[in-house]
């Protein structure tokens, strides 16, 4: 029993791994470009939470979910400023300029950032070698980014900076999110984010609400990103880290930047690029050697725990 839910939780680590792959294209559907707008980044952003914030009321109703402890409030509240407001908000700014594919490079990084932030605001100790990885991956992206800043019209100083943007406040975001998971449940954290989002979330959509014409396709995007992307994913994604193995099934996420980019080529009609192919190979390569190594050393690892059983939107 134990190995079929072990088999289980893996393939719902897939299943949430995809619905998040697909968040990159379909925001950018969503979006436009600059020369094409459609919904703008702002509502997109609010009433993606807002939607997501809907479904959240109806689950914690119909499971009869108790409100969370005062001192479960604050890490809510940053998981809300990182996850559904930060991070959506600068990607969709960012997809206005960059490709999906573009995108997925740089975001390949947010088990890295992920592991480092949790570094940083749990002071874990990472050994020197994981620091490395996370320059190297950085200095990938950097090298990418600047690469393709000769090719088009967009460059580092703005398009990459608000991915990256996105990577940190995502990064954030999980990490406080995390610390309450044990206590709260994994599907009640992004349920309870979505809801105390709402006050500022449903009216912000509404007033911002589009009054131009917006392709049917743009609105099929903010669906997508507001039910699969903020909602229905994380439940997939937890409940696979939960039968399956944080550990095992966290490595599905390696998927994540590949996905991306194959299916943005069908839903966009971006050309599949060996250089972009072969700079997510190298940037996936550092998340690899960088999560083995995320690991304090034997002697310190007994006041250590891996505290981002979310490592993407």
């Amino acid at each position: 029993m134990k190995i079929k839910d072990e088999t289980l939780g893996m393939w719902l680590g897939v299943l949430g791994v995809a619905f998040f792959a697909v968040t990159l294209p379909m925001t950018r559907l969503a979006t436009g470009t600059q020369d094409a707008p459609q919904l703008s980044p702002w509502f997109l952003t609010l009433g993606r939470a807002a939607l997501a914030g809907l479904l959240s009321v109806i689950f914690l109703l119909a499971t009869r979910s108790p409100l969370p402890q005062r001192h479960q409030w604050k890490p809510l509240g940053m998981a809300m400023l990182g996850n559904a407001i930060g991070f959506p908000l600068l990607l969709a700014y960012a997809l206005r300029i960059v490709s999906a594919s573009h995108a997925a490079v740089v975001t390949a990084l947010l088990p890295l950032v992920t592991a480092a932030c949790a570094a940083w605001v749990l002071h874990q100790r990472a050994r020197l070698g994981f620091w490395l990885c996370a320059l190297a991956g950085s200095g990938l992206v950097i090298v990418f980014s600047m690469l393709r800043a000769g090719e088009q019209q967009f460059g580092f100083a703005w398009g990459d900076l608000l991915l990256v943007g996105a990577v940190f406040a995502a990064s954030l975001g999980y990490i406080y999110g995390a610390q309450i998971t044990p206590a709260l449940g994994a599907e009640r954290v992004i349920c309870w984010v979505c809801v105390m989002a709402l006050p500022v979330t449903m009216p912000g959509a509404l007033w911002l609400w589009p009054q131009q014409p917006i392709a049917t396709s743009s609105w099929l995007g903010f669906v997508y990103v507001g039910v699969f992307s903020m909602w229905v994913g994380f439940f997939a994604w937890y409940r696979g880290l939960a039968m399956g193995g944080a550990l095992r099934v966290s490595q599905a996420q390696l998927l994540q930047p590949f996905l991306s980019i194959l299916v943005a080529v069908p839903l966009l009609g971006e050309p599949i690029d060996l250089v972009t192919l072969g700079f997510a190979v190298g940037v996936v390569a550092t998340v690899v050697a960088g999560k083995k190594l995320s690991q304090a050393r034997p002697a310190a690892a007994s006041s250590q725990q891996l505290a981002h059983p979310k490592e993407t939107t």
